[in-house]
């Protein structure tokens, strides 16, 4: 049976002549599946969790992921469709993710996007995991109209972009060991939390006094526009171990709020300082830790303060999920940029699509 943790969107829109792309995604631990009009409307977004499965072992295990992403996913793509009210007529292009993420999850998707596409004549479209979260942006904003910068803050990745015209990315600053994300999952394990450690931290920070205990901002005045929270990681587990020698008493609430503010506090000031230093006036902030709540508010008192635009996604657009890959897979359609019957899965596929260089610029924030 399909989760219902993240019940199908759908919407009343009228079935349209000239077709729709189908989206899917099974990078990690969600297997996702969603139909984009060729007008860009989204008419479904369907995503199947795998909680139950990871939760106690404290983290995603990569077998047990793919196996559950087989047994879910032609089911997922039924009810996608179902809610839409197309068939596979209907579709004219297959976008799957074609990494980055766990290899043996990534092939369920990008097998049977292939088989699908190959079955029904129409093209097969690859899809960067990080370009999907860019896409993102457009998805709860239409009409974003670049310059813009757009930070990609999910479970593996910390990546932070400026975006000088539509699909092309410069990437600008990146984390150089673990990515916040990991940083909240480990924080929460360390905390007895559980999994998902994110959630889990920003629940239980807004009933502490993120003031009491301060940690590090790692990198925050280095390092340029890069990042780097290891190091935060390696606080939160000597100050536990020093409190425990102490015999004191651990307040997790205030423990969890501090923690997370100097998570936050670094990806806010890196961001705007990335805004500064490209002069522009539209800040995006998109994937799994965008839904965080501390977060969204620093963002927007921040930008509110400085005349700066803050565009966060939708909260069922933040975490993996189908329709950023439909979206960007229709950008790829409009240019005819489909894939070969010999697509393979990209697991180490890091810094976005081909459109992604690194910019010489950044030299000048470091």
């Amino acid at each position: 049976m399909i989760s219902d943790h993240y019940p199908p969107t759908v919407l009343d829109v009228p079935l349209v002549e000239h077709g729709y792309i189908l989206g899917i995604e099974t990078s990690c631990d969600e297997t996702a599946a969603a139909v984009l009009s060729r007008d860009g409307v989204l008419v479904s977004n369907l995503v199947a969790t795998q909680y139950e499965v990871h939760q106690r072992f404290g983290g995603v295990v990569p077998e047990l992921a793919s196996r559950k992403h087989t047994e879910q996913i032609e089911e997922t793509v039924q009810e996608a469709m179902r809610c839409a009210g197309i068939q596979f007529p209907d579709i004219k292009g297959v976008a799957v993710t074609q990494g980055p993420g766990l290899a043996g999850a990534l092939l369920v998707g990008v097998s049977f996007a292939k088989a699908l596409a190959y079955a029904q004549g129409i093209p097969c479209i690859a899809v960067n995991h990080l370009e999907g979260h860019l896409a993102s942006a457009w998805l709860s904003q239409p009409d974003l109209t670049p310059p813009c910068v757009i930070l990609v803050v999910s479970g593996g990745h910390t990546h932070l972009y400026f975006v000088p015209k539509f699909r092309e990315y410069h990437l600008i600053g990146h984390t150089l060991d673990d990515a916040a994300g990991e940083a909240f999952d480990k924080g929460a394990k360390m905390l007895g939390l559980g999994y998902p450690g994110g959630p889990a931290i920003d629940h239980l920070a807004r009933s502490g006094n993120s003031g009491r205990v301060r940690f590090p901002r790692p990198y925050l005045n280095r390092g340029g526009l890069n990042f780097s929270f290891s190091g935060l990681k390696t606080s939160l587990l000597y100050y536990l171990r020093d409190l425990k020698k102490a015999g004191e008493k651990c307040v997790v609430a205030d423990v969890a709020a501090g923690y997370q503010e100097s998570i936050v506090e670094v990806l806010v000031e890196k961001t705007f300082r990335a805004c500064r230093l490209y002069n522009v006036k539209t800040v995006a902030v998109v994937g799994g830790v965008s839904a965080n709540s501390r977060l969204r508010s620093l963002l927007r008192e921040r930008s509110t303060e400085i005349g700066v635009q803050i565009i966060v996604p939708a909260l069922e657009f933040c975490t993996d999920n189908a329709a950023m890959i439909a979206t960007a897979g229709l950008w790829a359609y409009e240019r005819e940029e489909f894939a070969s019957w010999d697509l393979d899965v990209k697991a180490n596929l890091l810094h976005g699509t081909s459109y992604a260089k690194e910019n010489p610029l950044v030299a000048l924030a470091k």
